[in-house]
């Protein structure tokens, strides 16, 4: 019988496209119940991965450190991918970006923070672990932490939605990202990678919100703004994701 892949996260809002993506090339998922196997006993976290025996983890759900650091090491033991999820928030405004993969991270939020640190978790405990830091998702009907439903949440409470000319988002289409995700843990990549689809395109905010709009077909009134200022690219030597502006039809 085929090994699944191991996605934590599979209640969240990208995971399960990630899964998708792997189905689609005829694996099985499952992922991880932290109802039934609480994620901080290390010990049942163990046994609980013995037992499902995982060909690779891809590690996407929020949690502790003492998890992740159980996931990589069980991922390095065994000579297993292990794909971690970070986030464009372990950059802090200050210093500006764009922002390559070797930066030192600046995070001075709590969430950016909790990133950064599981990322040297995972780093410690699988020197081949593939950190994938993502920006913004965007996806026509997905709930939760989507681009797409936050702007029109916005647009149905204020009629306007505030957008600050002077940032230049790290974002990327959830599937393209996932289908990235998918391959990542497949290919033999290790090492911080970043994936954003506006790191060349470089759209600004209002930019963006404006072609979503004519993409998704929104009638979003848009209000530019001089609030906020940051350059919060992603950078890579490698492109694994379409371009913005060829996914938004603005070529």
């Amino acid at each position: 019988m085929t090994r699944p892949w191991l996605v934590t996260g599979l209640t969240g809002t990208l995971a399960p496209h990630v899964a998708h993506a792997l189905q689609a090339q005829g694996h099985t998922v499952i992922g991880w119940d932290r109802h039934t196997t609480p994620a901080d006993d290390s010990a049942a976290a163990r046994a609980h991965l013995k037992a499902l025996n995982p060909q690779g983890i891809l590690h996407l759900a929020l949690g502790s450190e003492t998890w992740a650091h159980a996931l990589a090491t069980h991922a390095h033991q065994h000579d297993l991918p292990f794909v971690f999820t970070s986030t464009a928030m372990v950059f802090h405004h200050h210093p500006d970006g764009p922002h390559h993969a070797g930066d030192p991270t600046t995070a001075q939020d709590d969430y950016g923070q909790l990133k950064a640190r599981t990322e040297h978790t995972i780093r410690a405990a699988h020197p081949h672990a593939v950190i994938a830091r993502i920006g913004w998702q965007i996806h026509p009907t997905a709930t939760g932490n989507n681009m797409t439903q936050q702007l029109q949440a916005q647009h149905d409470q204020h009629g306007v939605i505030r957008a600050s000319r002077h940032w230049t988002p790290a974002t990327s289409f959830m599937t393209d990202t996932a289908q990235a995700l998918a391959t990542l843990a497949q290919d033999g990549t290790s090492g911080t990678v970043h994936l954003d689809s506006n790191a060349h395109d470089a759209l600004t905010f209002p930019e963006l919100v404006r072609g979503l709009a004519r993409h998704l077909n929104r009638d979003w009134m848009v209000e530019e703004t001089g609030d906020y200022t940051h350059d919060q690219r992603l950078m890579d030597d490698t492109t694994r994701l379409p371009s913005l502006r060829e996914r938004l039809g603005l070529n």
